[in-house]
């Protein structure tokens, strides 16, 4: 069998959460002997080359428009990789993708992986709409990546019947045991028992009551990652006269590693729905760390149970996410029983084995 799957960007040209996601379930179904094509769009030149046993086409970017990439040369490009598959798995939201299924036969078995609702882009959605109810119509099925995402999803309502929840999962065989020299250097320069956020710095992240909460509690948090807030972030901090805020910037995989093994839990802020699910979430849990997240009708509170492998806080509550900073802190025993629970969680449920299992039992149904 073979699967076309369609994106704006990949791994590893972009090592991204999503990117991942792809990544895993190529890697995955080629044990049920499913080969794998991605095209995808590239800053530079046209490029394809192989990676893991999946083909990767890049074509040159043309244009971007609110984040939404464009190359003329994807056109043609689609439509032979189109006719060679058996089924095409689009990745939304790209409304460039939404654009290339109009080029597939009508036929032609097809799986959109809903990522997450457009929650930025309003005005552009409204003037975009009517393409994607036609992509969503005309697909065979849609994937979401959590049951709470199926539930709380506006632009999902009308396609209720056609939806199926997979959820996103990691290979823990990618996360070795942290190298002692790296885990020194870290403890040295952070030390340990401190509550810990990895991501990109982006509007949606929430950490400015992060930030707030630290300041609350005056229980030590480190920022790990880039992005376009950094700035306005560490200004907050320096406002605010902080000694137990630190930005450690961008990290290797192997840095992440020591920096999850030190932590004493993971604090995912995000107060908006374009956090839809939550890859690090996954990773905090690999490593037994309980977890405080908001609530936000996404796959977050799927991945973290509430009481039971962390807290659930309503979005945007300083206080409530301070306060469960301060109770991991008093509680140790509930902290290790709710980082256990996570990680025994983990691994029942968020595997990238057991995805790429279920992507290809999907694929089989449609072909």
């Amino acid at each position: 069998m073979k699967i076309l799957h369609v994106y704006r960007t990949c791994f590893p040209e972009t090592k991204g959460g999503l990117e991942q996601v792809i990544r895993f379930i190529t890697q995955g179904v080629q044990h049920y002997g499913i080969e794998s094509k991605i095209l995808s769009l590239s800053d530079e030149a046209d490029k394809n080359f192989s990676f893991e046993g999946t083909e990767i086409i890049l074509k040159k970017k043309s244009w971007e428009i609110s984040s939404n990439g464009f190359s003329w040369g994807l056109i043609s490009e689609f439509r032979k990789l189109a006719d060679w598959a058996d089924v095409i798995n689009y990745h939304y939201p790209w409304p460039s993708g939404d654009v290339l299924s109009l080029f597939a036969k009508s036929d032609k078995p097809s799986v959109v992986t809903y990522h997450s609702d457009i929650v930025k882009q309003r005005l552009l959605k409204h003037l975009y709409k009517p393409l994607e109810r036609h992509f969503l119509t005309n697909v065979s099925r849609i994937i979401a990546t959590s049951p709470q995402y199926v539930e709380t999803s506006l632009t999902l309502r009308p396609f209720k019947n056609k939806c199926s929840v997979i959820p996103l999962g990691i290979e823990p065989d990618s996360y070795p045991p942290a190298k002692t020299d790296n885990l020194a250097k870290w403890q040295q320069t952070v030390g340990t028992g401190f509550y810990l956020f990895v991501g990109v710095l982006r509007y949606y992240k929430g950490l400015h009551y992060l930030i707030d909460a630290a300041e609350i509690s005056g229980l030590p948090v480190i920022i790990a990652g880039n992005g376009p807030l950094r700035e306005e972030l560490e200004a907050r901090v320096s406002q605010k006269k902080l000694q137990n805020v630190r930005f450690v910037g961008h990290i290797s995989d192997e840095d992440k590693i020591s920096l999850l093994t030190l932590c004493k839990a993971f604090v995912f802020p995000s107060h908006l729905r374009s956090e839809a699910f939550g890859i690090s979430l996954l990773e905090a849990q690999l490593f037994a760390k309980p977890i405080i997240s908001c609530e936000v009708g996404s796959g977050s509170s799927y991945v973290n149970s509430n009481g039971e492998t962390g807290f659930i806080v309503p979005a945007g509550d300083v206080r409530a996410i301070a306060d469960c900073m301060m109770r991991l802190e008093s509680d140790p025993q509930l902290c290790k029983a709710m980082g256990d629970k996570g990680r025994q969680r983990m691994l029942s449920m968020f595997t990238a084995k057991e995805m790429a299992r279920r992507y290809a039992e999907v694929y089989q149904e449609l072909v």
